[in-house]
C-alpha cells in the first residue's frame, strides 16, 4: 500500500484542520440520512454546507467538487465529461468520479478509502460501465476490491453500496432473490479482492468475467457464466491471463419471475490448465480530467481505456474448443431451493455423511478433510454432485435409464442427499453470511437424511450401480448393480459443447415429461398389482415442468418401495430380481400383464 500513501490533500487553498472544524459544525440534514431505509443513494451535504470547486484544466468551469456527505466524511467529485456548474452540489453518475476519504485523514484513493467512477462509452448520458476501487485493509470486514460492473442491457443498475457504512453489500435482496446489484438480466462484472497497487495489469482481473445471460429478454437470468484466473502467486499478480476456472449455470426449466428471480437447476464446473484469454479485448473510450491523476496513489484505474476478459459470443468456445481441464464437477439442485445469484454451488467429492462447510471429520486420527458440502456456500441437503475426476467425459452429459435423469459423462461416482421438502434451504442467507464477522454458514446441520451413491463400477463413462441408504443411518440399506441386472448401462451422450439454452430447455421438458411418463405407467402397474396408490394423491397433479420432473420421480422410487414390500408379503407377487430390473432399466410396461 506504500504508493497509495502518497495522495494530496485534499484542498490547497483550506487547512485540513480549518475543513474538519468546518464540518464538525454541521449536521447533515438530508432525510433519508443513516435511517433504516435502504441507502439507495449518497447521501448529498447539508444544507448550509458550501462546497468548494477547483478549475482543473483553466477552461473557465470548475473540474472538482470538494464537499462531504454521511457523517461528514470528505468526498470529491471529478468532471469528466465536462459538464459540471458551479451550482451543483455533487458530480452526475454518468461520466463523473468519485472519490471517498472514508477515514478522514485528508487523503483520497488512500488505505481505506474508496471510490466510483462511471464511464459513458456511447455518449447517451447514461453509464455504460461502472468501476468500484476499495482499498480497505486484508482482514477487515469491508474488504479490497477491484470491480467493472457492465450494463450489457442498459438498465442503469450497477453495484449496491450501502451509504450508512460505506460497504458493498452485492448480496442483498428483496423477497426471495430480487438482489439490488445489477445481477438480473444481461450483465457483466469483473472482480478482484484486492488493492490496485498490489495488480500488475488493471486490463485483468480475477473474476473475469461473471456473465449473466438473459436468454428470453424478460430482464431476469437464466444463465450464468463465473471465469476465474487464479494466479500461482497471489502476492504476485492477481491474474495470469489464464482462465483455469469455468462454472456454468443454468435455470433449465426457466421458472423464474418476479417473486422468484433466480432458480438455478444445474452447475457444470471446468478446472485444470485452462486457456489463454489474452486476444480477448474489449475497448472503450473513458474519458477523464487528466490533471486529476495527482491527486490518486494509484491512478492507472483512471486510464483504464481496455479490458481483457471472455465475453458473451466467445466464452462457450474457448471453454470448449481452448481449454485443457483436469476435472469436471456436475451438482443438480434436486430439492429446487436455489435462489442464489450466481450458482448451484458444487459439492466435492469427499465424505458421504459428514455435514458442515470446512469441517473435517476425522478416521483413525488422521484429517481426511471434509464432506460432500465442505464448499460453504454449498446446500448441506438437498443436492446431487457428480464427478469427472480426470475429464474422461469432457463435460458431456446423458439421460440415464436407472431414473431417466441429467447425470455426467465420465463421472467415476456420485451422490444425492436427499431432502424432499428443503429443510436446508438454500436462500442466500441461508448459505453463507458475508455480513457477520466470520463467514459463517447459517444453514442448520440436518441429520438424519437419506443418501444415494453411485458408481461407473466397469469404467466406461456411465454410472452402473446405486446404492441406497433410506433411513440416514449412514449405513446403505440396498445396492443394485446394472450390470448383475444384465440392464446396458450405455446411453446416448449429449455433447455439451454443442447445447445451447435453447437446447437445455428442450432436454429439461423431455426429461421431465418422460419422467412423468414412466410414473404414469408405474401407477397402473401399481393399481394391476393391488397397491393403493391413493396415499401419494399429493403428487399424481404435477402443475409444472418441475413437479413433473420431482413428483414423476417420486412416485415411481415409492411403488418401487411398495412393490418390493409387497414381495416379501405375498408369495406369487412379483419377484424381487423382476421389479429391481424394471425400475432401474426404466421399463415399467415390462410389469404390466
Amino acid at each position: 500500500m506504500k504508493h497509495l500513501t502518497t495522495c494530496l490533500l485534499i484542498v490547497n487553498s483550506f487547512s485540513t484542520e480549518l475543513l474538519a472544524q468546518k464540518q464538525n459544525r454541521l449536521i447533515n440534514n438530508y432525510w433519508n440520512n443513516n435511517t433504516p431505509l435502504i441507502s439507495y443513494r449518497l447521501p448529498p451535504p447539508p444544507h448550509d454546507y458550501k462546497p468548494i470547486f477547483e478549475d482543473l484544466d483553466g477552461d473557465g468551469d470548475p473540474d472538482i467538487i470538494y464537499s462531504v456527505t454521511i457523517g461528514n466524511t470528505p468526498i470529491m467529485w471529478i468532471d469528466d465529461d465536462d459538464d459540471m456548474k458551479d451550482s451543483d452540489f455533487e458530480g452526475d453518475t454518468d461520466s463523473d468520479c468519485l472519490l471517498i476519504d472514508i477515514n478522514k485523514d485528508g487523503k483520497y484513493c488512500d488505505i481505506n478509502d474508496a471510490a466510483f467512477d462511471w464511464v459513458d462509452t456511447d455518449d447517451d448520458g447514461l453509464a455504460d460501465m461502472q468501476l468500484y476501487v476499495d482499498n480497505a485493509p486484508r482482514g477487515t470486514r469491508r474488504g479490497a476490491h477491484y470491480m467493472w460492473m457492465i450494463d450489457s442491457d442498459k438498465d442503469n443498475v450497477f453495484n449496491y453500496f450501502d451509504w450508512n457504512t460505506f460497504r458493498l453489500r452485492a448480496w442483498l435482496h428483496e423477497g426471495g432473490s430480487n438482489f439490488i446489484e445489477d445481477y438480473s438480466g444481461q450483465s457483466t462484472f469483473l472482480k478482484a479482492h484486492g488493492t490496485t497497487d498490489r495488480m500488475q495489469d488493471l486490463r485483468l482481473n480475477w473474476e473475469n468475467p461473471f456473465l449473466f445471460f438473459d436468454q428470453d429478454d424478460d430482464g431476469l437470468t437464466e444463465m450464468a457464466i463465473r471465469a476465474v484466473d487464479r494466479p500461482a502467486d497471489r502476492n504476485v499478480s492477481y491474474t495470469e491471463g489464464i482462465i483455469n476456472y469455468i462454472g456454468i449455470t443454468y435455470d433449465l426449466d426457466n421458472d423464474n419471475a418476479p417473486g422468484n428471480e433466480y432458480d438455478y437447476d444445474m452447475s457444470i464446473r471446468f478446472q485444470g490448465k485452462g486457456f489463454d484469454y489474452m486476444d480477448q479485448v474489449h475497448k472503450f473510450e473513458n474519458k477523464r480530467v487528466e490533471e486529476s491523476d495527482r491527486f490518486i496513489g494509484d491512478p492507472r484505474w483512471r486510464q483504464v481505456s481496455e479490458l481483457i476478459y471472455p465475453g458473451f459470443e466467445s466464452v462457450m468456445d474457448l471453454t470448449f474448443n481452448r481449454g485443457e481441464w483436469d476435472n469436471v464437477f456436475f451438482v443438480y439442485d434436486e430439492d429446487d431451493d436455489c435462489e442464489r445469484w450466481e450458482r448451484v454451488e458444487f459439492y466435492f467429492p469427499k465424505h458421504l455423511f459428514k455435514v458442515g462447510g470446512r469441517n473435517p471429520w476425522i478416521d483413525g486420527g488422521d484429517t481426511l478433510g471434509g464432506g460432500l458440502d465442505d464448499h460453504i456456500q454449498a446446500d448441506a441437503i438437498g443436492d446431487r454432485g457428480e464427478w469427472d475426476l480426470d475429464n474422461s467425459g469432457n463435460g458431456d452429459i446423458y439421460l440415464s435409464k436407472f431414473d431417466g435423469r441429467i447425470h455426467l459423462y465420465g463421472a467415476e461416482w456420485g451422490a444425492w442427499r436427499v431432502d424432499q421438502l428443503a429443510w436446508a434451504y438454500q436462500s442466500w442467507g441461508g448459505v453463507e453470511d458475508f455480513y457477520e464477522p466470520k463467514h459463517r454458514r447459517s444453514q442448520q446441520t440436518f441429520s438424519p437424511f437419506s443418501t444415494f451413491k453411485y458408481e461407473d463400477t466397469d469404467g466406461n463413462g456411465f454410472l452402473d450401480q446405486i446404492a441406497i441408504d433410506i433411513d440416514g443411518d449412514t449405513i446403505f440399506d440396498k445396492t443394485v448393480s446394472l450390470l448383475k441386472l444384465k440392464i446396458d448401462d450405455k446411453c446416448d451422450i449429449i455433447k455439451s459443447s454443442e447445447m445451447s439454452y435453447e437446447d437445455y430447455r428442450a432436454l429439461h421438458t423431455k426429461m421431465s415429461n418422460d419422467i412423468w411418463s414412466r410414473a404414469e405407467t408405474a401407477l397402473k402397474v401399481a393399481t394391476q398389482q393391488g397397491l393403493n396408490t391413493n396415499w401419494y394423491a399429493f403428487m399424481k397433479d404435477p402443475k409444472s415442468e418441475y413437479q413433473k420432473y420431482n413428483y414423476g420421480y417420486w412416485l415411481q422410487f415409492y411403488i418401487y418401495m411398495d412393490l418390493l414390500d409387497q414381495s416379501k408379503r405375498i408369495k406369487k407377487g412379483l419377484k424381487p430380481d423382476r421389479i429391481d430390473k424394471a425400475y432401474f432399466g426404466g421399463d415399467w410396461k415390462a410389469l404390466l400383464d
